[in-house]
């Protein structure tokens, strides 16, 4: 059985004529000879009747720190509408289809209320519909624990909902349609000639998603990893291919195959952070000065990232929007660091890099060349980041797109 995971993000749901295109798209598939699985994400966004965030705003009007398990009751339910939506909108065009809730769809994760992980999935209900003609709808964002309650798996939770599906039904491929083309070099709302990559890697576009690029989530990249199971970012209003994400060799078709010898793909980017600096000698006496400092951000909730941990110094960022909260904390342990706020973190994604000298020469020479100050630098194997003002944002990423010649096709 050929089996294609198509999943469709908010902004393809909200009207009825959007969500003709998406019938228009799984019922294509399904005359191409495939059985086709639709997870669906809910209407809309923001301030939409339906959308996530409006959900969760109506109840934290009522309540600003809302109970964990009854958000998610209520975070579920934006699926549910567009599910129950476009199932019914598929049976009137004469495509048989079944909404299913995360649990009917053998969705089991822990007990992580608002960011569960996926334990394993149990598709039984799936494969019956599939088996009897019938395309099931299924609520993306949801799942239930082994003890029966309800849960949500954080934002991009609908990605994971498509590739755990397409893992456990080892599916020939899991389709995410948005609406964008595809993934592209750079912001294209930032860099004009961004261009759209015909195919990444897996670990590439791990590296872009985190690093602030928001096509597909993480977690969803790397369970369709584990499976090998390639992944597409596609367009639901235009025909083409997208961006094939796999760690296939593409034949194009008159068989030759296609080898991308890039050294960089692409160039992503995170607003709105604050970097926190904690002098050493500052704390002398503070035996366990590291411990004391990460473990008082972890037990209030403060998720930090681009960690420096020198010998006279320890660097870091944090969302600029808990960075007076992390001041509060580290202060009522007798740290004072310094904070330097409107910060971005800029990222050159290449899983080519690795072992070739002159990548750090030139991306300083790129924002030494338009005054750009380097605040903070890092790397791994796949990626270079570096900590800029917020000012320079926009100009530091296009300075970085042009030095490794990222818009030539």
């Amino acid at each position: 059985m050929s089996i294609a995971v198509q999943k469709f993000g908010g902004t393809s749901l909200t009207s009825h004529e959007l969500r003709l295109r998406v019938c228009n798209i799984i019922s294509s598939t399904i005359n191409s000879g495939k059985k086709v699985v639709v997870v669906v994400s809910a209407i809309g966004r923001e301030n939409d009747p339906y959308a996530t965030d409006t959900l969760i705003k109506m109840v934290k009007e009522t309540n600003p720190e809302p109970m964990a398990r009854e958000m998610d009751l209520i975070m579920a339910c934006g699926e549910i509408i567009s599910g129950v939506l476009l199932a019914n909108q598929l049976s009137a065009l004469g495509i048989k289809a079944k909404f299913l809730t995360g649990e009917q769809a053998g969705i089991i994760t822990d007990e992580e209320y608002g960011n569960a992980r996926v334990l394993y999935v149990n598709p039984q209900k799936i494969i019956e519909c599939l088996n009897n003609g019938i395309t099931p709808v299924v609520a993306g964002f949801q799942g239930i624990s082994e003890s029966g309650e309800l849960t949500t798996l954080g934002r991009g939770g609908s990605d994971t909902t498509a590739s755990a599906l397409g893992v456990a039904l080892n599916a020939e491929v899991i389709d995410i349609f948005t609406d964008v083309e595809g993934v592209m070099t750079a912001d294209p709302r930032i860099v004009s000639n961004a261009r759209v990559l015909d195919a990444i890697s897996y670990n590439e576009i791990c590296q872009l998603a985190r690093d602030g690029a928001k096509v597909v989530h993480p977690r969803a990249v790397e369970i369709a990893m584990q499976g090998n199971v390639p992944l597409r970012i596609r367009s639901t209003w235009m025909d083409s291919a997208g961006t094939l994400v796999s760690n296939q060799i593409i034949d194009n078709g008159n068989g030759m195959c296609v080898i991308k010898d890039r050294l960089i793909t692409g160039i992503s980017y995170t607003s709105n952070l604050t970097q926190i600096k904690i002098d050493g000698s500052k704390n002398a006496g503070n035996n366990q000065l590291e411990l004391n400092v990460f473990c008082s951000l972890a037990e209030a909730g403060i998720s930090v990232d681009f960690i420096n941990v020198q010998l006279d110094r320890i660097l870091f960022t944090v969302n600029s929007e808990q960075a007076t909260k992390a001041l509060q904390i580290l202060s009522a342990i007798n740290i004072q660091p310094e904070l330097e706020m409107n910060c971005a973190k800029v990222a050159v994604v290449g899983a080519a890099m690795t072992g070739i000298p002159g990548i750090m020469a030139r991306v300083v020479e790129a924002l030494n060349e338009q005054n750009i100050t380097i605040l903070q630098s890092g790397d791994s194997y796949t990626n270079i980041w570096c900590l800029i003002k917020q000012k320079d944002l926009e100009t530091a990423v296009n300075a970085l797109h042009d030095k490794f010649e990222l818009g030539k096709i």
